[in-house]
């Protein structure tokens, strides 16, 4: 107990795995998601955020959604270092998965956002995301639409102006919590089917453990423990900086949550991703530098647990790590509410220039 009450102080720490004590806890991922109080799920609200989720017209030239960037058709992000936003911005970091991401306690890598709802607001008016000026100006496009009032109303009953900034973020935290993966082989495999993995996965799942992959990389979604909302579990990254790799791969160029604190202490510190799907989630880590699975595997050994990996090794923790892709539900796209009507977008400025972001 002594450890967990360490970690919620978000501190960063190295698991002793000579301790017998301290092996991994291994965990099979929930069924379903928490939701706070002031959130509780609904059909009506489900399918209202699903479609938000998936309607571009929340962007600035009506061409980017929530969708874009983090596809659930796929892996639950874009396939790319660094997403496209408007004007063809960059942003500085990969965009995460949306598949379980209602099991951490922070969103965004520097954990800036303490719950999903407070996340579904940033992009919306980030200039280099979907460039809207700010999210009632997009809720005023929203309004303007035919057939979102009565998905609102279904959503918030008795709620005289339902269609506010609040309630779609609202909806679309709770379309994602049911973003879940569970019934990989990994889970089949701790809830009692021996046979649900092969042998070399449980070779890699004993090596993950062994190297030391479990001190950031533990509970049911492989992203830290269960912490309260807004507590975050953040690991320093690189934590032996100086290897090859670094320059490589641009290891140290983002300085992590020190651009949320400007703490000195929280340079370099990152919410540990979580592990599930990430053989679907290429190129990897924050920069999305690396675009393997095998030598991700290699490079965290390295700069993480400064150890050099053998080949087998390097399969069999990959082999492991394929055995945590889960399940997916059945996603039907959402025909979006109205009609296409141009007049809720302005015209793109011919003239306006792109400016670089990093």
């Amino acid at each position: 107990m002594g450890l967990k009450a360490t970690l919620l102080l978000g501190s960063i720490m190295t698991l002793s795995v000579a301790n017998p004590s301290l092996a991994a806890d291994w965990q099979a991922l929930p069924d379903q998601a928490p939701f706070p109080a002031d959130n509780p799920p609904s059909e009506a609200k489900i399918e209202l955020g699903k479609i938000l989720f998936f309607d571009p017209r929340f962007s600035e030239h009506g061409t980017l959604s929530c969708n874009s960037c983090h596809n659930v058709m796929t892996g639950g992000d874009d396939n790319r270092p660094n997403s496209i936003g408007m004007h063809d911005a960059r942003g500085g970091r990969s965009a995460p998965t949306v598949w379980n991401a209602a099991f951490y306690s922070v969103q965004f890598w520097d954990g800036r956002a303490a719950t999903l709802e407070d996340q579904a607001k940033g992009p919306v008016a980030n200039p280099i995301e979907m460039g809207m000026a700010s999210l009632d100006e997009a809720m005023a496009r929203v309004a303007k639409i035919p057939g979102y009032q009565p998905l609102f109303e279904a959503a918030f009953p008795g709620e005289p102006n339902p269609i506010t900034g609040d309630n779609a973020v609202k909806a679309i935290a709770a379309f994602e919590r049911t973003l879940i993966t569970p019934n990989s082989p990994y889970d089949r495999y701790v809830k009692g089917d021996a046979a649900a993995m092969t042998e070399q996965q449980i070779r890699g799942m004993e090596t993950f453990d062994a190297l030391g992959c479990t001190s950031c990389h533990s509970g049911a979604n492989f992203s830290g423990p269960t912490l309260p909302i807004g507590t975050g579990f953040f690991m320093k990254f690189p934590t032996y900086p100086g290897s090859a790799y670094d320059a490589k791969y641009k290891l140290t160029k983002d300085p992590g949550r020190y651009e949320v604190t400007k703490k000195a202490a929280d340079r370099h510190l990152f919410r540990v991703p979580t592990l599930r799907n990430i053989a679907l989630t290429a190129p990897y880590f924050n920069n999305g530098q690396v675009p393997t699975l095998d030598k991700a595997v290699q490079v965290m050994a390295k700069v993480q647990l400064n150890k050099d990996l053998t080949e087998a090794q390097t399969a069999d923790l990959v082999a492991f790590l394929n055995a945590l892709t889960g399940e997916f539900p059945e996603l039907a796209l959402p025909r979006l509410p109205g009609t296409p009507n141009m007049s809720v977008i302005p015209p793109v400025d011919p003239h306006l220039k792109v400016k670089a972001h990093r």
